[in-house]
């Protein structure tokens, strides 16, 4: 007998509360703190007011050992002690896929009421970039930095479409523009193209302005049926998820010989599978809003294309034209996305549910996409590793 699919989860998990921190040089707070506030947010904008008593199971996404092992980071934050609290791993996925496993949670009928967190506390670390490069990965195939892993695919772009530094230059200025006005951003100043293209070179064509920042930070979200979101605060907005999707693909790309740098499988397998449940033909037309793993510049760029807001080798130009801007095509990273939030690697996805759950209630903090109604959340982990792709709605 030949495997037999199971149904999604489409319209069978709401959002009832979202709560985040403010992103950046969190000195003062350590993940348990950060935690603890994302959570209290969440709890609060919601309407729970028992946590211990109606909160059924939680799932925490982090990425590094020094920022938690198990479950037990969460539970030791919000002093949930006693239930089911699992910790989420998937490279900068692991925010979304913590996502993930709490509304399969809930859609199963194992949870009424779930909390799905995501947390990272990377400053402390003293190191010049991200933290591991020596210490994870394959012991003798050699594994480059993250911008020099997503420098391969300028170069690439470069030579295939003729894209140039100004084109990775003017996805910073938009994000910076946009990450200006929003209250949690960790850098809110606008930046001009020359900014951009006379910053000092990180990994060429890769400056400082194409590269998103460390930070530190924390988001959760608390989700439930709609038939039970009835009872909670947002009745009558609650956001109904249309679909989550992962696709995960190798670790090393650069040793696969096909591997095609002008586009990433992993994301464009996961927007394939979420758009199929979701019941999205026309992205570009469907989708109002989205945000993105603007990880690097030319990420966006890339990202755009992998989920079929435009067709491959054009990015560049539906960027000159305006597409992406908040009253444009599809509003991409009207938070300021990673360029402006930076990118606590746990946090991450779970930022990006609650940036989007915001913009289709219609009270965004920052830039407000008018009358979205449908907005898509994009992760991208590891060497385009992992991406997770979560598909979001207002309520029927």
């Amino acid at each position: 007998m030949g495997h037999i699919r199971g149904g999604g989860i489409r319209d069978k998990v709401a959002i009832i509360g979202v709560g985040a921190t403010k992103f950046g040089e969190n000195w003062d707070w350590d993940q348990y703190t950060m935690l603890h506030m994302a959570a209290e947010e969440a709890f609060a904008d919601a309407g729970i007011k028992d946590p211990q008593e109606e909160i059924d199971a939680i799932w925490c996404g982090i990425q590094y050992y020094f920022t938690g092992l198990s479950g037990g980071t969460a539970a030791d934050s919000l002093r949930l002690y006693g239930k089911p609290v699992t910790r989420v791993e998937n490279y900068c996925a692991s925010g979304m896929d913590s996502f993930r496993n709490a509304c399969y949670g809930v859609a199963s009928g194992v949870a009424d009421i779930a909390l799905a967190t995501g947390v990272e506390k990377l400053l402390d670390e003293g190191s010049a970039g991200l933290p591991g490069f020596r210490e994870f990965g394959h012991p003798t195939l050699p594994l480059p930095s993250a911008p020099a892993m997503f420098s391969m695919a300028a170069t690439r772009c470069f030579h295939e479409y003729g894209w140039t530094k100004e084109d990775l230059a003017r996805v910073a200025v938009k994000n910076h523009k946009n990450g200006a006005k929003h209250p949690k951003a960790h850098f809110r100043r606008p930046i001009t193209l020359e900014d951009a293209m006379n910053a000092p070179m990180i990994a060429d064509p890769l400056g400082r302005f194409d590269c998103c920042a460390m930070s530190d930070g924390a988001a959760a979200i608390v989700i439930t049926t709609p038939e039970i979101a009835e009872s909670f605060a947002h009745a009558s907005d609650y956001v109904l998820v249309k679909a989550n999707a992962v696709s995960v693909h190798t670790n090393s790309p650069w040793y696969v010989p096909s591997y095609p740098f002008t586009g990433f499988p992993s994301t464009q397998q996961a927007a394939k599978a979420a758009y199929k449940e979701a019941g999205i033909t026309d992205p570009k037309k469907e989708i109002d809003c989205c945000e993105v793993h603007d990880c690097f510049t030319i990420t966006e760029l890339v990202n755009c294309e992998d989920l079929g807001f435009v067709p491959r080798g054009t990015a560049a130009q539906w960027y000159k034209d305006g597409g992406p801007e908040v009253d444009g095509d599809v509003s991409v990273n009207t938070s300021g996305g990673l360029k402006c939030f930076g990118h606590p690697i746990g946090a991450t996805g779970c930022r990006m549910i609650y940036e989007v759950s915001r913009q289709v209630q219609g009270r965004a903090e920052g830039m407000q996409r008018k009358d979205a109604k449908i907005g898509l959340c994009h992760n991208l982990g590891g060497a385009f590793t992992v991406a997770a792709v979560t598909i979001l709605g207002q309520r029927d």
